[in-house]
């Protein structure tokens, strides 16, 4: 049985769920496609360079041979795949996704040994990734887990940013932590490496679920950290 060409939907709404097409977003200088996977409904980010077609895959979290399939037809020049943190619902494809594409992996070295692929590449906050010709801040928030990233690219020209920020921020507040501490440590790294540095058009995308915006969000930091979640 011949496989079905995977369809993409380009009216961009940031909400997808499992099973769902994929929709891409067309920004300057790339393109962010956006899929649901697996029982979690988690998100697996393709973004491509419009100038070069080199792509990079931002976790490869579930239902492999879907993610295989995004790659084969999206993006044959895939480049790189970036696992935002630890927590096996957003590496559950990885090991088959990496030896079907014979790419590199990456990771943030706190999280790496926990992964099922040892990264080739370690990423500490402030360095960059390159795709082509763009190009992706690595940002590290501790507290979701140990070596959680978030990952940001700004269009051409100083243009808007977006926001790739696996479980450390949704909307309606950050990621779930395990004590009080790490919640701390969490929302000051996200309000200072994030809010304070990024404008209010920034668009955030999350691990699971729809999109936000750092502007929908930062009149309630207050409120996340008066709560303590």
């Amino acid at each position: 049985m011949t496989e079905q060409p995977m369809v993409i939907e380009d009216s961009y709404t940031g909400h997808v769920s499992p099973g769902s097409a994929p929709q891409r977003r067309t920004v300057p200088g790339a393109t962010i496609t956006k899929m649901s996977v697996g029982p979690m409904d988690n998100n697996v980010y393709l973004v491509v360079c419009s100038a070069t077609g080199k792509s990079v895959l931002i976790d490869a979290a579930n239902e492999a041979d879907r993610v295989n399939q995004l790659i084969g037809e999206h993006a044959p020049s895939l480049d790189l795949i970036v696992t935002t943190h630890q927590h096996g619902d957003h590496w559950l494809a990885l090991e088959d996704v990496a030896a079907a594409t014979r790419v590199h992996t990456a990771a943030h070295p706190l999280d790496a040994d926990a992964l099922p692929v040892r990264p080739d590449r370690l990423l500490e906050d402030g360095a960059t990734v390159t795709v082509g010709e763009i190009t992706l801040d690595v940002i590290h928030l501790a507290g979701h887990t140990p070596g959680s990233v978030a990952l940001a690219l700004t269009e051409a020209g100083g243009g808007r940013t977006h926001l790739f920020t696996g479980d450390s921020l949704f909307p309606g507040g950050v990621g779930k932590t395990a004590d009080a501490g790490k919640f701390a440590s969490l929302l000051t790294d996200v309000e200072t490496k994030l809010f304070d540095r990024y404008g209010d058009d920034t668009v955030v995308y999350p691990g699971h679920g729809d999109d936000t915006t750092l502007g929908a969000e930062r009149p309630h930091l207050g409120e996340w950290r008066e709560r303590g979640w």
